[in-house]
């Protein structure tokens, strides 16, 4: 009773009448950054490192 084929791209074809073709490319990007942060920081997490795996980006100051 997992994700199929079909599931899959209903998800897709939402995702491109809410977010337009031009987007998807950008969003897909971060989204894969995200997750590439978030598995890091896990598995420092588990390794018994206290300090953060990826230095985050410090904030913008307000104008």
């Amino acid at each position: 009773m997992g994700i199929g084929t079909r599931e899959i791209l209903v998800l897709l074809v939402i995702a491109l009448l809410l977010f337009g073709a031009k987007r998807l490319p950008d969003l897909a990007r971060s989204l894969g950054r995200s997750a590439r942060i978030l598995r890091a920081e896990t598995r420092g997490h588990l390794d018994g490192d206290a300090s953060p795996a990826t230095a985050a980006a410090p904030p913008e100051s307000a104008k």
